[in-house]
């Protein structure tokens, strides 16, 4: 297990050295190529050290790499979202650019990892997730976890949850599956008026065509998923870069390893399984709130 800037820089390394080698390059030559020392590329492609946005573009142009979403992914994955302006061809700078003061870095590698994602795989056993909250649903969360926050500090979180949600409203929007624990559906989180509005909202977003919702109930038993809920990031074509996000109270735990994203795979694919079907969980949400 890895803090999610070490996994992204693993990651980053192990697809700028697959790049390098189908350019037919070697770290030498690529070295050259840039107006580095060596070594330099060798830290970068083993993750021992960070890299700019610039200096990645740098080497992707050296490649002859002129995939737009490729190039977006990589950066995204050496933090482009949250660089100084000017860094160089390919810096880009994410919404979540203008919060990298006042969010802890943890949350700023989180969301611009969900923004380059193209899927996302998670198993909620206490709250609706953050993608799917309401405003107000997502005002009381706040409240609840952070112990009673002043009232600007809360909307800015508020503001930010309500921003992330934007990956499924986009163009080609997150395609999002969620299991969510029986439980969820329960916490009258901010209380009667604020769960009937947010369990509503989960049946109008669950009937889009990118988010799939699946209501694992009580009747159900133990499962799998006792041990905590758990995110599974999937990137376009490149399955090395896919991640496993376990969120805890004051930090996130990343996993990488294949054995550990076939785990987690396997697991969410058995949830999903034992839960009711999109369709029947839709149908048990809205009786839920109708019988609340």
């Amino acid at each position: 297990m890895r803090y999610g800037p070490a996994v992204r820089r693993r990651k980053l390394g192990a697809e700028l050295r697959r790049q390098r080698e189908l350019a037919g390059l070697t770290s030498l030559e690529a070295a050259r190529a840039v107006g580095w020392h060596q070594s330099k590329v060798s830290r970068i492609e083993t993750g021992a050290s960070g890299v700019k946005p610039a200096d990645v573009a740098r080497l992707l142009d050296a490649y002859g790499v002129g995939d737009t979403e490729l190039r977006a992914l990589l950066g995204a994955l050496c933090g482009a979202g949250s660089t100084e302006p000017g860094e160089g061809a390919g810096a880009r700078r994410g919404w979540w650019y203008a919060y990298r003061n006042r969010l802890p870095p943890a949350y700023l590698d989180f969301i611009s990892l969900e923004s380059e994602a193209s899927r996302l795989s998670t198993l909620e056993t206490t709250v609706v997730p953050g993608l799917l909250q309401t405003p107000d649903y997502a005002r009381a969360v706040t409240r609840a976890v952070l112990g009673d926050p002043p009232p600007e500090q809360v909307e800015e979180l508020v503001r930010v949850r309500m921003a992330r949600q934007k990956v499924l409203q986009r163009e080609q929007p997150l395609q999002m599956c969620a299991v969510l624990d029986e439980a969820v559906l329960h916490h009258e989180v901010g209380g009667r008026e604020v769960m009937a509005r947010q369990l509503q909202h989960l049946v109008e977003t669950g009937s889009s065509q990118h988010v799939r919702l699946h209501v694992l109930p009580f009747s159900r038993g133990g499962h799998i998923g006792i041990t905590g809920p758990f995110v599974i990031f999937s990137f376009p074509r490149i399955a090395d870069l896919d991640v496993v996000v376990l969120d805890h109270l004051t930090s996130s735990l990343y996993l990488e390893r294949k054995e550990d994203l076939r785990a987690y795979g396997a697991a969410f694919t058995t949830l999903r399984s034992q839960a009711l079907s999109h369709e029947n969980s839709l149908e048990f949400i809205a009786g839920f709130n109708d019988g609340a």
